[in-house]
């Protein structure tokens, strides 16, 4: 589970650095990742989002890597961020998060994948792949 931990850690930090006051909701509120986003990974979005949209994602995914993961992840979460912003303690969080999954937004797949390729803006797998190691050094030492 170190893997899944870590690039929910990854995620953390990447909003973090491109949508501060989701962050500071989550931080405000002891919310981790891993309450909001775990199935998101576990299950690449299967379940999740439509299945047309997963088909997609996952053709990127397949062609572009594990990265396409933090795009999906990062354009839900800035398309729906003043919606998210609206919680006022965890169990809203928890239930925004679940919400921010449905709707035209993700049933409209070509669309959605035209805006994980923009919304988030630059994404490199050299960051993804220093985020990870820091994340997974942190994870490490608290055991």
């Amino acid at each position: 589970m170190l893997g899944l931990k870590t690039d929910q850690e990854v995620l953390g930090e990447l909003v973090r650095t491109k949508l501060p006051a989701v962050a500071a909701l989550m931080d405000g509120h002891g919310v981790l990742w891993t309450l909001v986003v775990s199935r998101w990974f576990i299950c690449l979005f299967v379940d999740i989002l439509p299945v047309e949209t997963v088909l997609r994602i996952w053709d990127c995914l397949f062609n572009e890597g594990s990265k396409i993961i933090f795009r999906v992840a990062l354009t839900l979460i800035k398309q729906h961020q003043a919606f998210i912003l609206e919680a006022t303690n965890v169990a809203d969080i928890c239930e925004k998060f679940k919400e921010i999954t449905k709707g035209s937004f993700v049933t409209e797949c070509h669309t959605f994948m035209q805006k994980i390729f923009s919304e988030p803006g630059s994404l490199s797998m050299t960051t993804i792949t220093r985020l990870r190691e820091s994340c997974r050094a942190k994870l490490l030492v608290q055991g």
